[in-house]
């Protein structure tokens, strides 16, 4: 397989961690971003680390630089990052809300369209949203900003695969269940999730690499159980 150009966020834990050494140990070039950095991902040969946050206009402009004067040219995205709060909907300000979106939307959004111009036919971009952004899934209380964030980036990229279509890019969306990451034992201290981060991050793996030969404009539920 050729060695292909992976752009990947929230890579300091849990699924983006584990995805970027998985590409990056069969020889993909990988370019990690998240706010915080891992040891073993900045001594790995084939990846790039960037301590950015992508709500930011300067940490975006930061990312076209680097894919500018480097990759010239991105194969794969990966919006993995997100960013979860778990509290009563009446409790939220409006800055917490704000940042919940500016995290799960507009980072994906603002990363998106600096990558554009960098897409090739036969490109995937590929979103990871949630069961809870799903319409009509069962919902959970406490969720209001996370779940409607999730729900607005399924509806994003259904209308970049159709937008970009004649270009030969696919945008599809994986809308995961419980996992068991650190951002979830956060939310929900103690709950065990069926899948492990490294076991979900080898199926978005093979997905993304060839995903796009199946789909374009989707969004598959990825979930074994409720929640």
């Amino acid at each position: 397989m050729q060695n292909k150009n992976i752009i990947i966020t929230g890579t300091s834990r849990g699924i983006g961690y584990e995805l970027a050494l998985q590409f990056a140990n069969e020889g993909h070039n990988v370019l990690a971003l998240s706010r915080k950095t891992q040891k073993a991902l900045i001594e790995h040969k084939n990846i790039t680390c960037l301590s950015v946050d992508l709500s930011l206009d300067a940490s975006i402009d930061e990312v076209e630089n680097f894919i500018k004067n480097n990759f010239k040219q991105v194969d794969v995205l990966i919006h993995n990052a997100g960013a979860l709060l778990h509290k009563p909907f009446e409790q939220i300000t409006s800055s917490e809300f704000e940042n919940i979106y500016k995290v799960n939307v507009f980072g994906v959004a603002s990363l998106t369209r600096i990558c554009i111009p960098y897409l090739q036919k036969g490109s995937h971009v590929v979103t990871i949203s949630s069961m809870g952004g799903i319409q009509g899934s069962m919902k959970f209380a406490g969720l209001a900003a996370y779940s409607s964030s999730k729900g607005a980036v399924i509806t994003l990229s259904e209308l970049l695969a159709e937008e970009y279509k004649e270009q030969g890019v696919s945008f599809n969306v994986l809308a995961l269940g419980s996992v068991n990451t650190e951002m979830l034992q956060e939310a929900f201290p103690g709950y065990e999730a069926p899948l492990s981060a490294s076991e979900m991050a080898n199926y978005i793996h093979d997905f993304a690499l060839t995903g796009n030969k199946y789909y374009n404009g989707k969004v598959l539920q990825v979930s074994s159980t409720t929640p």
